[in-house]
């Protein structure tokens, strides 16, 4: 799985105009699924992204997670993070997990991210989405769970 990472102000997402998943501040979570990738590769990330420290402490150090700011997480479904440009110009997503497999373990991810204690909203899986954030910082991190990069 790879999932960007941004810290966040007010984000929201829209499906025809509707907003289907709003929060004040914390995260926003764009989360492609890979073909090799398992309920394993959820849980690592989950764990992984409840616990980053990206947020500024009492003293601007960047050293506490979104529990602890009291944030929540927009998680946004995303297969063109396994878009493969290197060859053409259009790219392949070929790495991409097919769709029934891919909506499976993307709501693995986001239900491992409420174990962590986190407030989570979503988008909907294989629409056409307009999201809307604030990137705070920017602070963006990019996450691969077989550690790709």
């Amino acid at each position: 799985m790879r999932v960007v990472v941004q810290r966040s102000g007010p984000a929201r997402v829209r499906v025809d105009g509707e907003i289907v998943g709003e929060i004040d501040f914390g995260l926003v979570l764009l989360v492609g699924v890979g073909k090799d990738d398992g309920l394993q590769d959820a849980q690592y990330l989950a764990e992984k992204i409840a616990g980053l420290r990206i947020f500024p402490d009492e003293e601007g150090k960047l050293n506490r997670d979104v529990r602890e700011i009291g944030g929540a997480v927009l998680s946004v479904s995303q297969f063109t993070l396994y878009g493969d440009a290197r060859k053409g110009r259009r790219p392949s997503y070929a790495d991409a997990a097919p769709p029934e497999v891919a909506e499976r373990l993307y709501e693995a991810f986001n239900d491992a991210l409420r174990a962590q204690g986190l407030q989570v909203e979503t988008g909907r899986f294989r629409a056409m989405m307009q999201v809307e954030l604030v990137n705070d910082g920017p602070v963006t991190i990019l996450l691969d769970s077989k550690r790709q990069f």
